[in-house]
């Protein structure tokens, strides 16, 4: 009977890939969030935040960072067959696990935003869909990036090239 542990990934020291129901678990939180926003601020008696074209932007460019540090990541372990330094591989991880994890946590957020707009007849609802719209696409983006640097972090184990 093997007693060991049934496969790489299951093995001491192995980290596994952020799982999609992780990832889907803390989009749906987002999405509750976003869309009780408007009611919950409306109920006691405030203004529902404005999206500026400032948020989505700034999303953007947390994407397009992400994006440049996977594809130097991926570049220096997978073509030059270069190591990285022990903290900067850990490094690297923590920050996509943490990136994907809050950019579906803000795509769910600004979606939910958006969709408690639709139908309301103000006149910045459509304003505020559009710009939550492009908000919650800038954070899933954030999110395929991030997985794309954790993926960039994989290297081969001794047991997978043989």
């Amino acid at each position: 009977m093997n007693d060991g542990p049934s496969g790489p990934e299951d093995r001491p020291g192995r980290l596994r890939p952020t799982s999609a129901a992780t990832l889907t678990a803390w989009a749906v939180v987002g999405l509750v969030g976003g869309w009780l926003l408007r009611t919950l601020v409306v109920r006691s008696g405030g203004t529902p935040p404005i999206v500026t074209w400032a948020q989505p932007l700034a999303l953007v460019l947390v994407a397009a960072i992400l994006g440049t540090t996977a594809y130097l990541t991926w570049r220096t372990v997978h073509v030059h067959h270069e190591l990285l330094q022990p903290h900067q591989a850990v490094n690297r991880l923590v920050l996509a696990r943490a990136c994907a994890l809050v950019g579906a946590l803000v795509a769910g957020g600004y979606l939910g935003y958006a969709v408690s707009w639709v139908g309301v007849g103000t006149e910045l609802a459509d304003q505020r869909v559009l710009r939550s719209l492009v908000a919650g696409l800038a954070g899933a983006a954030i999110v395929g990036t991030a997985l794309l640097l954790e993926r960039a972090c994989r290297v081969r184990s001794d047991d997978e090239e043989s």
